[in-house]
């Protein structure tokens, strides 16, 4: 038997597991493409497992829906980070997770001992090839915006690089309503450039503070919602001049903010959560 919580961030959905006090011994993988399965299981896009951590607070792993497992999340970590307060195994309201993408500060917004926001420092972008990774042939590599064109039923899309500790490509159009994400985004994250495969975003700009943006999330599939793609959306945006340093990010899902001055700073990423039910599952 495994207690679980079922959790929510702009409608990309979690079930959250304590390791702290409950021990299984499952293949996580194998445990987490069952838990997710939405006609036998609990049903999700991610199982997040949380564990003790030598060098943070917490450490947090995160399983895709197909049993692979993510470097990171922030949607799903500032679940984690509502749920570690809210049951009270922290009383702190700044703290540090551990993730296979380094260890995250988390700050949250309380009130009358309910988490309404959480804050995640979500830490410094990169957008060489070798960090996302991409192998790249130099004649479809654009330096000036660490980008790639990729050829797909004779049109030809440019998708810009960048790792917010996993892997993005984020395509600007001028409406996200009008395309084929499932397409797409399908073709995109398994795509020979990109090893270990790639998230895939579609960005429409609306003004200077403002994006819209559709998901193709690795190991996943078209989700209403992903906290790294915002970030990496709003990132390349900025690169680009399109936007200021503060944006609002609209997704099917919800809204999230994020914030960049420099890399001394790193990349502030601000949104909501919500525990949707609690259980308990006989495996």
């Amino acid at each position: 038997m495994i207690l679980f919580s079922k959790m929510q961030g702009t409608g990309n959905d979690f079930v959250v597991i304590s390791c702290l006090s409950q021990y299984f011994n499952y293949n996580l993988a194998t445990l987490s493409k069952y838990l997710c399965n939405r006609n036998y299981g609990i049903g999700a896009d991610g199982v997040i497992y949380i564990f003790r951590s030598n060098i943070a607070d917490f450490k947090m792993r995160i399983f895709n829906s197909d049993g692979s497992e993510a470097e990171m999340c922030g949607n799903g970590i500032r679940c984690l980070g509502k749920y570690l307060f809210e049951k009270d195994i922290t009383t702190k309201t700044e703290f540090r997770i551990e993730t296979l993408a380094g260890v995250k500060e988390i700050s949250l917004i309380v009130e009358n001992k309910m988490v309404i926001a959480v804050k995640v420092n979500m830490g410094i972008p990169f957008f060489e090839p070798q960090r996302i990774p991409a192998y790249l042939p130099k004649e479809e590599y654009v330096k000036k915006y660490h980008s790639v064109i990729i050829d797909i039923d004779e049109e030809k899309y440019e998708f810009d690089l960048i790792s917010i500790g996993n892997p993005h490509a984020v395509c600007f159009v001028e409406d996200v309503s009008k395309i084929n994400v499932c397409k797409i985004g399908k073709i995109v994250e398994s795509y020979k450039y990109f090893p270990n495969k790639i998230n895939v975003e579609f960005v429409q700009i609306i003004d200077k503070n403002n994006i819209k943006i559709k998901v193709w999330e690795r190991g996943v599939g078209n989700t209403i919602s992903c906290g790294t793609g915002a970030c990496a959306s709003a990132i390349c945006a900025m690169k680009r001049s399109f936007v200021d340093a503060n944006v609002n990010v609209e997704l099917d899902g919800g809204k999230l903010h994020i914030q960049y001055e420099n890399n001394e700073n790193g990349i502030l990423m601000i949104g909501g959560a919500e525990l949707v039910f609690e259980g308990r599952i006989d495996i």
